[in-house]
């Protein structure tokens, strides 16, 4: 962490204990959980009983915490025996203080896999019961924590309290459920502006206001939630990025399969995901037999199948099948949301089984593709190389995870992408390239990715003949140039904040009459369009347009289609009939268009 960085989180953990103190100051009765430092600010985790914080309340929080910080407190660091401050919780009246710190004097466990560990500045897992625990104090206020904070309040820059929302201690549902007050900060007050106007410009992009206002999906409680139900238009805008991303694959050599939505748990068991995740699958049961089935939450069992039912010799090599699918995970309902995390979600997957020579270039062709299709939609992409840590959970022997992290690495520089590297975020099976894609507000999203898997092929038993007739196992390399397609439209949708690019626009023209003189030059027009074939970026046969031929303004027609984003208006009266022209409408303008040059003007966009 860089000394700006290091700063910025002292900056906001203090912060957090500036926020607590002024709650405590405004609720002498309140209990407190934990108050982390997160991505671009803090949060406290507080009990206060049958009292609600709401945001009416935030103008006096903010208004003690300035006082706070206007007192120019120290921030002084004491330590005290892990008994003293069992006591001092009790004394204090701080239940959730005292929970943490018996944990503490038991082992650091319980709380690493509970809670953000080296946030909270408590301890790792797999750390042994501690005898002394640090505590910070300013003012009057003094909390558990091992820091660390600026050294006086003078120094916490620019902040101000955001949100408010339900969480249960430690993540457990069947645990008190506490409020959550969030926080953001920064440097200065010029860059906390920047922030808040970025937070009102994602406001007005969000996927689920503009999914209602565009007719793009709905969710039904009678469906139930995270299964979004797609209209129409929004149908539309699903095909044709699954569309794309096919055309992008099959153009590099995959070939379409097909697997059912159910399969027997012995498939999961044996690719190592039921134990991992086997709380998180539907499960199905069979009135006929006794086996026991699921919903497929992912692709890579199944098509390892595929593989496996025929013998293969280093001459078919690499096999390569894709597959857009719907998959389904059994998430927890209160971290459902729109379309960015879901029930049933598509995943446009992809596998390679390859030679060990054949990695490096087929690695390089999803790079490529994953870089078109961004590209094509102007995100600019930076790649995380995810690695494991030192963690359990993770399957195959450690000296082929490093082959396979070298070799990743090694196909990122070589094919010159901003990269950085993260332990802990690799697949239980081998790690992986995230693409990270920045919108057009500046947030980053991870998008797609590129897999490298030594294990399922080990663990399956797949092999293929190699050219001196031993048996060799294949490597296999997973990659979802979208990823979940919903949470893609998510992306894609607050992006362009519903105005999508003419290819991939569920309307892409509406033509707008002025009178009823000109109906029969819209025919010759429609004509026109429907044996209109665009080929880039994705190929397909006719132009989605409508007419609006109704007796009503052309004011009004064209105020209706603004609001619904139709990227291309064409206007057609009197004048435009005479001279056999169009009056092209955009986002960039207005221009006239000849009748014999509208094809290659739309090709053009």
């Amino acid at each position: 962490m860089s000394d700006n960085n290091e700063h910025l989180h002292a900056m906001r953990h203090s912060l957090a204990h500036i926020t607590a103190g002024a709650v405590k100051k405004l609720w002498p009765a309140a209990k407190f959980g934990v108050g982390p430092v997160v991505e671009n600010g803090f949060y406290y985790d507080i009990d206060l009983g049958e009292q609600k914080i709401s945001e009416s309340d935030f103008k006096k929080i903010e208004k003690e915490m300035r006082a706070i910080i206007n007192q120019s407190q120290d921030f002084d660091r004491f330590e005290m025996p892990v008994d003293e401050a069992i006591e001092w919780a009790k004394v204090n009246g701080q239940p959730y203080k005292e929970e943490l710190l018996n944990d503490l004097k038991r082992s650091g466990t319980t709380i690493a896999k509970d809670l953000d560990a080296d946030e909270l500045g408590l301890a790792a897992e797999g750390d042994a019961a501690v005898e002394k625990v640090s505590f910070y104090k300013n003012g009057e206020f003094v909390d558990l924590c091992r820091g660390p904070h600026v050294a006086n309040t003078k120094e916490v820059g620019a902040f101000k309290l955001l949100r408010v929302a339900g969480a249960y201690w430690r993540g457990n549902e069947k645990n008190a459920q506490m409020q959550r007050l969030y926080g953001v900060a920064f440097e200065t007050q010029e860059e906390l502006d920047q922030y808040l106007e970025r937070l009102e410009q994602a406001k007005l992009r969000d996927h689920r206001k503009l999914g209602k206002e565009l007719d793009l999906y709905t969710v039904s409680p009678l469906v139930g939630a995270g299964l979004p139900l797609f209209t129409p238009r929004g149908t539309v805008l699903r095909d044709i990025v699954a569309q794309y991303s096919n055309q992008l694959r099959q153009r590099a050599g995959f070939q379409k399969v097909w697997t059912p939505h159910i399969t027997k748990k012995d498939l999961y068991e044996a690719s190592g995901h039921w134990a991992k995740f086997g709380d998180e699958l539907f499960l199905v049961t069979s009135q006929e037999t006794s086996d026991e089935f699921a919903l497929k939450p992912m692709n890579c069992p199944h098509h390892t199948q595929i593989y496996a039912s025929s013998p293969r010799s280093y001459k078919d090599m690499p096999v390569r099948f894709l597959e857009t699918t719907t998959d389904y995970r059994d998430e927890k309902t209160g971290e459902l949301g729109g379309l960015n995390r879901v029930r049933s979600l598509t995943q446009d997957d992809s596998h390679v089984f390859a030679r060990p020579d054949q990695i490096e270039q087929e690695i390089n062709n999803l790079l490529a593709a994953a870089r078109e299709l961004y590209g094509s939609i102007g995100m600019k992409l930076r790649v995380r190389l995810s690695y494991r840590d030192e963690g359990e959970g993770y399957l195959g022997e450690l000296a082929l995870w490093e082959s396979a992290q070298a070799q990743l690495k090694q196909a990122v520089i070589a094919n010159e992408l901003e990269y950085f590297e993260q332990e802990g975020e690799a697949a239980f099976y081998g790690p992986k390239i995230d693409f990270m894609a920045t919108d057009a507000i500046g947030r980053e999203h991870q998008v797609a990715t590129v897999q490298l898997d030594f294990v399922q092929p080990q663990r399956f038993g797949l092999s293929y003949t190699d050219s001196e007739g031993n048996n060799a196992q294949p490597v296999m390399i997973h990659c979802a140039l979208l990823g979940s397609i919903e949470r893609f439209l998510s992306v894609f949708i607050e992006h362009t904040a519903g105005w999508f690019p003419f290819w991939a626009a569920p309307e892409q023209i509406r033509i707008l009459t002025i009178n009823d003189t000109v109906l029969g030059y819209v025919d010759e027009i429609k004509a026109v369009l429907s044996e209109t074939v665009l080929m880039a970026p994705v190929r397909y046969n006719e132009l989605r347009f409508t007419v609006d031929d109704r007796n009503e303004s052309l004011g009004k027609k064209i105020r209706e289609a603004t609001t619904a984003k139709i990227p291309v208006q064409l206007i057609i009266g009197g004048k435009d009939l005479e001279a056999r022209e169009v009056s092209v409408r955009t986002q960039q303008g207005e221009e006239k268009v000849a009748f014999d040059s509208l094809v290659e003007y739309l090709k053009g966009l």
